[in-house]
């Protein structure tokens, strides 16, 4: 089975991209759930994949490099606009609760405002990637169910 998350941020980026084959793509996080599994499948569509974090040197540079950036840190905000190379596609994975102007919100890894120029596409939080997630989860369980059983599994749920 494939990750929810990851498998729900790949369809999205073959969706608006078509084919990924030849970009470069940054992978922001390297948790087991998200940020491994991500670079895998983005290594599976023949991108040029590079794993970083919140302590990659020079985080910036390695960003403005890239074709795509998906940001699972689990930072509030952490990638900055001015990090985004121009017309860059940004999927933002992160969740965070922070307080502003004295009320909790929502905000993801991605400075959203910042970045929102910069990026020809963006996912925002919340809104953005956590749908993908809960229909790939749907999908996940149709394809669990129809191996438990012996059955044919649906095409184009999962890849």
């Amino acid at each position: 089975m494939v990750p929810c998350t990851p498998l729900g941020c790949l369809l999205l980026l073959r969706d608006l991209m078509g084919s990924l084959s030849g970009k470069n793509a940054v992978v922001i996080g390297r948790s087991n759930i998200v940020g491994k599994p991500m670079a895998q499948l983005l290594l599976g569509d023949s991108c040029t994949v590079t794993i970083a974090h919140s302590r990659t040197k020079d985080l910036p540079d390695v960003v403005r490099r890239a074709d795509i950036v998906v940001a699972a840190v689990g930072r509030p905000e952490m990638v900055k606009g001015e990090w985004i190379a121009e017309g860059a596609v940004v999927i933002d994975v992160g969740i965070n609760r922070i307080e502003r102007d004295g009320k909790q919100i929502l905000v993801g890894d991605v400075d959203f405002a910042s970045a929102l120029p910069r990026a020809s596409a963006i996912t925002p939080v919340p809104g953005g990637v956590g749908p993908m997630t809960i229909a790939c989860l749907l999908a996940n369980t149709v394809t669990a169910c129809c191996r438990a059983n012996g059955l044919a599994e649906p095409e184009g749920l999962t890849i």
